[in-house]
């Protein structure tokens, strides 16, 4: 289950060369278009994105480094078509394919293993302050266009397909699919329930 924002914020330690590896091995794994080491280092914006994300994270939770935090999202957004507040928490081995698109919300919460593909939104639905934007947990995978708004949470290992709009909590272990986004072959495990909407 994802952690609390403190903790998650501890789960970085490791050493940066660490992370870098562990986000490269990430990425070798999960897009068969890879080949080198050396591509994935310059021609995958979803790892950059990433990459200057947690540098404005750390920077968020710095007395008196906000603003920078905030205009280092914005550079991060010019550079990779991808908008992350920088007070939202990411976990390990995140990855986010193709890109262009991605909106994460500044009280998003995403736990470890998680994968996006490009047009995602995490999304509130209120202008109120406080937690309003989604909490997805470890293993999720969130297919191209899909929006998920609101300070819900989608459970451990879920599947979000293409273009859904969730709205609402979503179970562990699930596929969602549809407008608004309900749950396909329920009672099944999500690595039984083959659509191709799921990701494209």
């Amino acid at each position: 289950m994802l952690l609390n924002r403190s903790s998650a914020r501890g789960r970085v330690s490791g050493g940066w060369r660490v992370r870098l590896s562990e986000d490269l091995e990430t990425a070798s794994r999960r897009d068969p278009a890879a080949r080198t080491r050396t591509e994935l280092l310059l021609a995958y914006p979803g790892l950059h994105a990433i990459w200057l994300h947690r540098l404005a994270h750390r920077m968020w939770h710095r007395p008196g480094l906000r603003l920078a935090a905030r205009v280092l999202s914005n550079v991060n957004r010019s550079l990779t078509g991808i908008e992350i507040h920088p007070g939202a928490t990411i976990g390990r081995r995140f990855f986010i394919d193709h890109g262009m698109g991605v909106v994460i919300g500044e009280t998003a919460e995403v736990g470890d293993d998680v994968m996006l593909y490009h047009g995602v939104t995490l999304g509130g639905r209120s202008a109120s302050r406080g937690k309003r934007h989604p909490t997805v947990e470890d293993g999720v995978t969130i297919g191209a266009g899909a929006r998920v708004l609101g300070a819900v949470r989608i459970g451990r290992g879920s599947q979000i397909g293409a273009n859904a709009v969730v709205v609402k909590d979503v179970p562990p272990g699930v596929v969602v699919v549809g407008v608004p986004g309900r749950i396909q072959g329920a009672g099944r495990p999500a690595e039984d329930v083959v659509d191709p909407a799921i990701y494209i």
